[in-house]
């Protein structure tokens, strides 16, 4: 009976999970490790193999990163009696030279797989560090806005809010959610898959969002799924059409959650009035938003909106981990980003139980 290899070091292992997500500055494992076969030969198997991927990087990323990894192995050997470099990485790295790649323009514009690792939660199998839940996307990187929606990347305040969710399974656990501005499906996708959520709405009102979510669905294993439902939602407008008694199915919703969805002051009011009407349709319903704090101003107008709307707001303690202890997701630790919960506020008993005309206090943390 063979023995079981050593698990990787934690560097080799965080290397391999910002490579899968499209890093642009991953960090390379030290010489010391670098220079020894295992960690290269791990490297080839787990993401430069020709069958190792079958959601790959850009052909461009690829070369890029394999390139500077053999050089950075060159350049940690001090004994090339001892070490030597993968003749497994040279064959790679001499396949992806010989490759014609797109120009950099149509690269730009062509949609690429991103993996995320959820660190938080435990490996499957238990005994398996390399194998932490993940959640596999398509996404168009490059591109900030199209077609009037932010909604075809992942950003930063879905991935912490996804791990404050992973930190506190019993929000989503056994309940049925419902996702604003789902764009990509990542918390979607996270709540269904490895949240145990009993039912999700990934809602959004970009027709492009609805007709990638598919996509998503598909590469994560909830195709067909009931678990997951995508549905075309536009903010300010009636919930119950004039041919529905009720929304939804009249299926209840106990979370509503939404990241980077108040970036635009103009969109405020109908988001806002959106709430209004989900919290009048389900009065237990708890609502959690997160917000990168990217212009004081626009996230000050959602919370006196909301304020109006008689909502009372709390923030929650939930910083974001230093990027160099971060294992996966990888995110940036300059921008604050904020996490909200809101209630409605009642003149007797429960949560809130100020007049609407109260102030709201601001408490700003980063």
């Amino acid at each position: 009976m063979s023995a079981r290899p050593h698990p990787p070091a934690a560097q080799i292992v965080r290397f391999s999970r910002q490579y899968l997500q499209l890093e642009p500055s991953p960090r390379f494992p030290d010489d010391h490790l670098l220079r020894q076969d295992e960690t290269q030969d791990f490297l080839y198997k787990k993401l430069f193999a020709p069958d190792a991927l079958t959601c790959a990087p850009p052909l461009r990323y690829q070369l890029r990163i394999l390139k500077e990894l053999v050089s950075r192995i060159e350049a940690s050997i001090d004994d090339w009696d001892q070490h030597g470099i993968s003749d497994d990485l040279v064959t790679s790295l001499s396949g992806l030279l010989s490759t014609p790649l797109p120009s950099e323009i149509i690269e730009a514009q062509q949609k690429c797989y991103v993996t995320y690792h959820q660190s938080t939660l435990k490996p499957n199998p238990p005994s398996d560090s390399t194998h932490d839940p993940q959640i596999t996307l398509l996404e168009s990187r490059a591109i900030i806005a199209a077609g009037g929606t932010t909604g075809l990347r992942t950003w930063e305040a879905s991935l912490h809010l996804g791990q404050y969710l992973c930190e506190n399974p019993s929000l989503i656990r056994g309940r049925r959610i419902l996702e604003l501005g789902a764009g990509t499906g990542y918390l979607s996708i996270l709540c269904a898959k490895h949240l145990n959520a009993e039912h999700v709405v990934a809602s959004d009102g970009s027709d492009d969002v609805i007709n990638n979510l598919p996509d998503s669905l598909f590469l994560n294993g909830l195709q067909g799924s009931a678990q997951v439902v995508p549905m075309d939602l536009k903010w300010g407008h009636s919930l119950v059409g004039t041919e529905e008694q009720e929304w939804n199915g009249g299926r209840q919703v106990d979370l509503v959650i939404g990241a980077d969805i108040t970036y635009d002051q103009r969109l405020i009011p109908s988001l806002v009035g959106t709430l209004q009407e989900l919290s009048d349709m389900f009065i237990h319903a708890e609502i959690i938003i997160s917000a990168t704090e990217r212009n004081i101003q626009t996230f000050e107008k959602f919370l006196n909106v909301a304020q109006h709307a008689g909502y009372h707001v709390e923030y929650v303690d939930f910083p974001v981990t230093a990027r160099e202890k971060q294992m996966g997701p990888f995110y940036e630790d300059t921008t604050p980003i904020h996490i909200c919960k809101l209630a409605r506020k009642r003149l007797r008993g429960g949560f809130g139980s100020m007049p609407s005309q109260s102030p709201l206090t601001v408490v700003w943390e980063s």
